[in-house]
């Protein structure tokens, strides 16, 4: 390992040593509170664009492998570790950590007080910043990073959504998603469930979608603006009462947006895998996965919902009803349509990693095409 710094567009900077792929990495750099699944982290198609600081201290002791996976590549910039392992003595280990960050041409920094930084972004926000070897000048590493584009008004569904429609046989209901950067694990969900899966490019019209006559229609997870999909947005619009929806994440703050609804940017979002959800139908409360850097906008346009009422919103599409709650910040984690067929959450209930409290909606959104 070489010596490394991490800077962020403030001028904090922590110094370490550089590991994975050795190049400079530049992105919004976020956290996550996750003690497992790094892998799976940095290969969800929700990070595009952005580093990773692992909470965790301890990132690479149970090495890598292909199971993991949660799509076909790794697509965070990079990855910020207190102690950087390499190990792959786990059973089912196929290969490094820091291997595995090399061949993928992803850089990591080990050796950082992850600490000190998180709390600088939980007071400043997340913001843009790299991994830089330690020969690169500051004042060269200050201009990359002023260079990157903001996360506020990004398109990275078009980076991440695939070039031609994705088919998977079953013998249950029709799913057609709108694929902005599905996860694995969802996939895996809804497979074991007996769904005929298509997963169709997030350029495609709502003309293209009802061509598949789906039962269902799903909104996926993925990474950037929800404001910046204006033209996913339109196509959701014109679905809306005409099939049934139902949306995770991304695909939450789309449905909400195609109905009237507005969306914020949170300071330093919610990446983890310890976030208490309360289900406001039947008062249960969930350990949740989660990962998204905007949020829903309660009726008011108001970020945080005060009680635990379930509240409702007047769309274009008749009455939104809130029926997840973050018990962290009280933001907006889910509604259902009362007018028409519809729902999401904004969570993450196939884990992935994280528990497995939420899968049960799975169900519940299957339910929705009858």
């Amino acid at each position: 390992m070489s010596a490394a710094y991490v800077l962020l567009e403030d001028g904090t900077r922590l110094d370490g040593e550089l590991c994975g792929h050795p190049e400079a990495a530049t992105g919004e750099v976020v956290f996550n509170t996750s003690m497992t699944g790094y892998q799976e982290s940095v290969t969800d198609p929700s990070y595009a664009g952005q580093i990773i600081i692992f909470t965790y201290p301890l990132i690479g002791n149970y090495g890598v492998s292909a199971e993991a996976m949660e799509s076909d590549r790794i697509h965070a910039r990079g990855a910020i570790m207190r102690d950087a392992k390499n190990y792959q003595d786990a059973a089912t280990a196929e290969g490094g950590w820091l291997d595995w960050l090399a061949d993928c041409g992803v850089p990591g920094i080990g050796g950082v007080d992850t600490r000190a930084l998180v709390r600088q972004i939980r007071d400043r926000g997340a913001m843009r910043g790299g991994i830089f070897p330690a020969d690169l000048p500051e004042a060269e590493a200050r201009e990359r990073v002023a260079a990157e584009p903001s996360m506020d008004g990004a398109d990275l569904a078009r980076t991440v959504t695939p070039p031609e429609p994705v088919r998977f046989e079953g013998d249950g209901p029709h799913v057609v998603g709108i694929d902005t950067g599905v996860k694995t694990s969802i996939v895996r969900q809804l497979r074991q469930r007996g769904c005929r899966l298509t997963l169709l490019p997030c350029t495609s019209s709502a003309a293209d979608v009802l061509a598949e006559d789906p039962d269902l229609v799903f909104l996926a997870n993925g990474p950037g603006d929800p404001a910046a999909l204006g033209y996913i947005v339109d196509t959701v619009r014109e679905l809306v009462g005409k099939r049934p929806l139902f949306g995770i994440c991304l695909g939450h703050q789309l449905l909400c947006r195609a109905v009237g609804l507005e969306t914020f940017k949170l300071p330093f979002g919610h990446r983890g895998a310890n976030h208490p959800v309360k289900d406001l139908t039947s008062g249960r409360i969930d350990i949740t996965s989660q990962n998204h850097g905007f949020a829903v906008q309660g009726p008011g346009g108001e970020p945080r919902i005060e009680g635990d009422e379930p509240v409702r919103w007047e769309t274009d599409f008749g009455v939104a009803e809130l029926t997840h709650l973050n018990l962290y910040d009280r933001t907006v984690e889910g509604l259902v349509l009362k007018d028409v067929p519809g729902a999401t959450v904004q969570y993450h209930p196939e884990a992935g990693p994280g528990p497995h409290d939420a899968r049960h909606l799975f169900d519940s959104f299957l339910a929705l095409a009858g």
